[in-house]
């Protein structure tokens, strides 16, 4: 008999651990900036991986988890989100820091690596 626990909730855990760390890396400031501020990225890109995983093969989920972390850094683009900051309302300021709002070629790195690592650990166990 095997107590092996089922992919879904091998994912609700790994989700559950990527946003206690992600929360972790943004609350305790180590003075060096990849881990301040780019570990954060790297783990708000698995976190996506992880939410798409159950509907696709690890391949394709981590192209259309990079395709949606490049099209969220675009947008930042358009200055939207750093307008939003400026609302009244707090649910509108929340999500304009969930979307990031300066564009930086090095969050979309951070992205690549957080979705590899995580596609890497999905083929592993696979």
């Amino acid at each position: 008999m095997s107590l092996r626990p089922s992919p879904r909730a091998v994912w609700a855990l790994t989700l559950c651990a990527i946003i206690a760390a992600g929360i972790l890396s943004r609350l305790h400031q180590t003075g060096f900036v990849l881990i301040d501020k780019y570990l954060g990225d790297a783990l708000y890109a698995a976190m996506f991986y992880v939410l798409l995983r159950p509907f696709w093969k690890p391949s394709t989920t981590a192209i259309y988890a990079m395709a949606a972390m490049t099209a969220i850094e675009l947008f930042q683009l358009t200055r939207i989100p750093a307008q939003l900051l400026t609302s009244e309302h707090g649910l509108v300021r929340i999500v304009a820091r969930l979307l990031g709002t300066q564009f930086s070629f090095l969050d979309l790195l951070a992205y690549a690596i957080g979705i590899g690592c995580i596609y890497r650990a999905d083929i592993a166990q696979s």
